[in-house]
């Protein structure tokens, strides 16, 4: 009788630990998702502000078409993006092309001093902020779950239930920010 006690008591706890860990699971998967949904609204808000950008710096440097065109591109490739992976490559673009445009602006001083375009760069820094925000959250709660899947025993549990691993949200690489913008003002 003390036999069927004690399995007892340990059928519940083998239970009662694939539940919790299971449930751990399902939340920080679920984190992972809604943190991924956070930087779309972030970067819904940049894509949104970009078009007013380009249509000031247009009335300013008409023969800047190049960086308002390759600007567009980026903006278009970004919004197409769905994976992780492919919405930090297309960032990597649009970043790019953000600081291209920005050296372009250094090159008119009444854009410079346009007040509009001064307040939608301020709000483009100010997006830009709450991007980085959001893509450290969504990965730290990436790591925990990636960390979670691949330990003992969690690891048993995500591979009876399907858990995968997330992919990190990584701009760029740390020599890729180092370089200056070189703008063309050819």
């Amino acid at each position: 009788m003390a036999l069927l006690v004690i399995l007892g008591i340990i059928v519940v706890i083998l239970v009662g630990t694939v539940i919790a860990l299971y449930n751990r699971l399902v939340r920080l998967r679920n984190s992972a998702r809604s943190s991924f949904s956070d930087i779309d609204v972030q970067l819904k808000k940049r894509f949104d502000l970009i078009p007013s950008l380009v249509e000031t710096v247009k009335a300013y440097a008409s023969h800047e078409k190049e960086v308002l065109t390759k600007l567009t591109e980026a903006r278009a490739m970004a919004t197409q993006a769905t994976t992780p992976g492919e919405k930090a490559r297309s960032e990597n673009m649009l970043k790019d092309t953000l600081k291209s445009l920005f050296a372009v602006a250094e090159a008119y001083p009444d854009l410079k001093a346009n007040q509009n375009f001064m307040q939608m760069q301020n709000q483009l820094t100010m997006l830009e902020d709450g991007i980085e925000q959001a893509r450290r959250y969504y990965n730290a709660v990436v790591r925990d779950l990636n960390t979670m899947i691949e330990s003992f025993p969690a690891n048993m549990i995500a591979s009876m239930f399907g858990f995968q691993q997330e992919e990190y949200f990584q701009l760029d690489s740390p020599e890729t920010e180092r370089k200056p913008i070189r703008p063309d003002f050819s």
